[in-house]
């Protein structure tokens, strides 16, 4: 039954979170579109990974603007020290008990944000999910709470339908007023990556690696399209600044093979999945403008965290639809080709 209110952040958060600056509200016709296409789009995920890794093969990864700039992982055991917070509340998502308190136990994320600090201009922190889902929440609230990162429920292990192994958790009990600003959206299932603030732009090309300044040395492109997954973006058209996918395969000199694929991972670890990859083939990439956005909007902001940054694979209309159809790719990290 957890399920499909972990389906409907997808289709909420595009009214109540729309962290880019929603201008256009979606309309009744759309929300049940995206309804039906994220309930059938998740339970494929669910029911291919529910019983793939186990809790202790589990790590999170802190990554983005701390004090180093690298990124940390922790695993499953170094989670088990830190988890020491209880909070006890009940669960917004669970609609068979929407009003039974839970006791969770986790790792408060003040603790993270204390122990690997922040950058001076830090306004937020991301939570992305194994399934790619995302949720941002201000860096002010995360420190004034005890927001956990929850990794046991009434003493045991939070199930995968229920959220697990790693859960964000609001104390809505302790704090009423905390749901005001926050609500079922903001509860993140299976977290596997906390981005303070936004990464710098890096993507990996096979064995070599491209910064920002090496992108924005190739020609610019600028295509105006509806992004593909939605979350922190308005439901409109906004315009989307980057290179073609095939500059940057030339770039690193890669040439497309005949009859290959192009492999474009993102930072969620359902892209691992071979079945979920998300590949191009040669004539695609060849043919029409798939891009890496680094920049978005009229004043070519930089795309923050909080939006699916600082990469984000995009397609643009003039695309076939079978193509301009494949998923998109937020936070992307990695492209390989391949016969």
């Amino acid at each position: 039954m957890r399920l499909n209110r972990d389906l409907e952040k997808l289709i909420l958060t595009t009214l109540f979170v729309c962290l880019g600056g929603c201008k256009t509200n979606p309309t009744d016709a759309q929300l049940k579109a995206w309804r039906i296409e994220a309930s059938d789009r998740n339970a494929q995920i669910v029911a291919a990974n529910a019983n793939k890794e186990k809790p202790s093969q589990w790590n999170l990864e802190i990554q983005g603007e701390t004090a180093t700039g690298k990124s940390v992982e922790l695993n499953w055991q170094q989670l088990q020290v830190l988890a020491t917070e209880q909070v006890k509340t009940p669960d917004p998502t669970n609609i068979v008990q929407p009003n039974q308190v839970f006791d969770f136990r986790g790792i408060k994320v003040a603790t993270l944000i204390k122990q690997f600090g922040v950058a001076s201009d830090v306004s937020d922190v991301t939570f992305v999910c194994f399934d790619s889902y995302h949720t941002t929440i201000l860096l002010q609230d995360l420190q004034a709470y005890p927001i956990i990162l929850a990794i046991a429920k009434n003493n045991k292990p939070i199930k995968r339908d229920e959220g697990g192994p790693i859960y964000l958790v609001f104390p809505f009990a302790q704090y009423p007023l905390l749901r005001q600003k926050y609500n079922e959206t903001n509860w993140a299932f299976y977290v596997s990556h906390m981005i303070v603030g936004t990464e710098k732009a890096r993507v990996r090309v096979n064995k070599r690696e491209l910064n920002l300044a090496a992108l924005d040395k190739l020609p610019q492109v600028t295509i105006n399209q509806t992004v593909g997954y939605r979350l922190g973006w308005s439901s409109g058209k906004v315009k989307l600044h980057g290179v073609r996918l095939r500059d940057v395969l030339k770039l690193v000199g890669e040439k497309l093979p005949q009859q290959g694929k192009v492999k474009i991972r993102g930072k969620a670890r359902f892209d691992d999945d071979a079945a979920n990859l998300v590949q191009l083939s040669s004539s695609e990439v060849r043919d029409c403008d798939v891009i890496l956005a680094t920049r978005w909007g009229n004043d070519r902001q930089l795309i923050p965290a909080r939006m699916g940054g600082p990469v984000t694979l995009a397609f643009s209309s003039q695309c076939p639809s079978k193509t301009n159809q494949t998923r998109w790719v937020k936070f992307v990290e990695q492209l390989t080709t391949a016969q």
